[in-house]
């Protein structure tokens, strides 16, 4: 049919069609209004007013995540970042300090431009992953995979011909269509069928690397010491579009991340003989072994009981495939926010009120375990604790961490606020001592009553946790605000307690199903103050 028959046909219809159908467009329908709460306690009442009608979160996040960017230890966007969050404090009044625990390996990310160009040109998705070296020029080669061999000595003799070539080494998924996606979809034998499939062959790829006689985390190193021009991963989210992004294990040549599909792309073709080629032009500045590390700490000191804490707690640093906005700029965010209004509504706190925003979490917790480290007067004084990582959701579970006094108090608190931010929260009595998932265990270890905000999923581990989709644009922003507002509530309410919370520990543990003896109380770890020191 020719452009001039469509034409006619559509002005016909377009004359053809009822009077109705020219109606205006209905006006957007209103959102509903946001919910009132009334409290006999003015301080409650005032936190409510301030945290509903005049949030600064999002004006917060904006710069934070967008301009500032992601946060890895020791880049010049944590440096930028750390700078940023004092000058904010400082703004509200309120003291802030960056307080170097130690130092770490610098590094700036550039930009990653990859490409096939044989046997055909397609740009591909792919990124450096953190502390990669970059190229110095664009560089081409030729793509291998890791072979099937038959032992060490195999591997040995294979080494060689990796010279000039990028070298994939992750499994190459057999569909980057979620699992989720083929129950919904496809017959559940077909569905059963790929997944015994893709788990056998994964279980042939992993065979490879046993044969080989090399761990997954030296062959980078080998690949790279035999004249590899690159290194080629992929660390599947399982969903649509995520990659997780860490740390590469090369120091003299790029390791990269390709997307699921992509790698996939160039990895049949590997395999089918096609002899793909790959341009990668990726840009990194190493800035040294030496770079400065620090923690920002925000005080607003007691009145009545100055040596006596009540701490708020949020990882600063991020991985930075992404903008490390729900790992951990969210958490951050709660805790500036619930600063902010406490300073404004509650300004002169029996106990002092201490926020930690942590750098080296994402590399095993340093900055937190060296701040505790530090500060044993902190640990001693510490009234209660109160850490926000787990993504965007509200706040739906609190476990007591082992503390077997403790559920009283948190009910207590629970009950003094509004539904619209307790919803259903669950407290976890007596739970489990925190050993090492995020920073309260920094704390935890040495006795100290700290305590985890656990939030709602908003599929969290699949989409946003260490991936390069952690953006602004996927924040719930309602429920941010919510957590800011416990937590606002938290210290007021548990600054009003005459005595400390209970250190009382439970003393029967499950057993530990890896070692087969019964668990035990947390041990508190020497904290890394160098690279050097990392064993990762």
């Amino acid at each position: 049919m020719n452009r001039t028959v469509l034409a006619a046909l559509g002005a016909a219809a377009v004359m053809a069609a009822p009077a109705a159908a020219q109606t205006q467009p209905a006006a957007p329908a209103t959102p509903p209004p946001l919910p009132q709460w009334t409290s006999n306690d003015r301080v409650l009442q005032a936190i409510w007013n301030e945290g509903m009608n005049n949030s600064q979160l999002q004006a917060l996040g904006q710069p934070f995540m967008d301009s500032i960017g992601p946060r890895l230890t020791a880049t010049p966007e944590m440096e930028a970042a750390q700078r940023w969050a004092v000058a904010q404090y400082q703004q509200w009044g309120i003291p802030a300090r960056a307080e170097r625990y130690g130092t770490w390996r610098g590094w700036k990310r550039g930009y990653t431009h990859v490409d096939l160009l044989t046997p055909r040109v397609r740009s591909l998705e792919g990124q450096m992953l953190a502390w990669s070296p970059g190229t110095q020029a664009p560089v081409t080669g030729g793509v291998v995979m890791l072979p099937e061999l038959a032992d060490s000595a195999a591997f040995g003799a294979w080494l060689p011909s990796v010279r000039g070539k990028f070298v994939m080494i992750s499994f190459p998924q057999p569909t980057c269509r979620p699992d989720e996606n083929w129950q919904r979809w496809a017959v559940p034998a077909d569905f059963e069928r790929m997944r015994i499939e893709r788990q056998a062959a994964q279980a042939a790829w992993n065979s490879r690397l046993t044969r080989a006689g090399v761990s997954s985390r030296d062959l980078p190193v080998r690949l790279e010491q035999a004249g590899a021009a690159g290194v080629v991963t992929n660390l599947w989210s399982q969903g649509w579009g995520v990659d997780k992004i860490f740390n590469a294990r090369t120091r003299q040549v790029p390791t990269i991340d390709l997307s699921c599909e992509d790698y996939g792309l160039v990895a049949r073709l590997a395999m089918n003989g096609d002899a793909p080629t790959l341009r990668l032009d990726a840009r990194a500045e190493m800035l040294g072994d030496e770079v400065p590390v620090s923690n920002v700490l925000a005080e607003v000191r007691g009145r009545r009981r100055p040596n006596e804490y009540i701490m708020l707690s949020a990882h600063f640093d991020s991985w930075d495939g992404g903008t490390g906005a729900t790992d951990n700029a969210t958490g951050t965010l709660v805790m500036m926010e619930a600063m902010r209004i406490l300073r404004k509504v509650y300004p002169q706190p029996n106990r002092t009120i201490l926020s930690g925003h942590w750098s080296g979490e994402e590399q095993g917790l340093v900055g937190s375990r060296a701040f505790a480290a530090d500060h044993p007067e902190v640990v001693r004084g510490l009234h209660v604790l109160f850490n926000q990582d787990n993504g965007t959701g509200r706040v739906r579970n609190i476990a007591m961490q082992g503390f077997t006094e403790t559920a009283p108090a948190f009910r207590r608190w629970l009950a003094a606020m509004p539904g619209f931010v307790t919803d259903s929260v669950v407290v976890d009595d007596p739970g489990m001592p925190g050993s090492g998932g995020t920073d309260n265990a920094s704390f935890v270890c040495y006795g100290a009553p700290a305590f985890v905000l656990s939030s709602t999923s908003w599929d969290y581990g699949t989409y946003t946790w260490h991936t390069n989709r952690d953006t602004y644009d996927k924040i719930a922003w309602d429920d941010v605000r919510r957590n800011a507002l416990m937590v606002a509530m938290f210290v007021y309410l548990a600054d009003q307690e005459q005595n400390p919370l209970p250190r009382t520990q439970r003393t029967e543990f499950p057993v530990n199903q890896q070692t087969g003896q019964p668990g035990a109380w947390p041990t508190c770890q020497t904290p890394p103050r160098s690279i050097s020191q990392w064993t990762r």
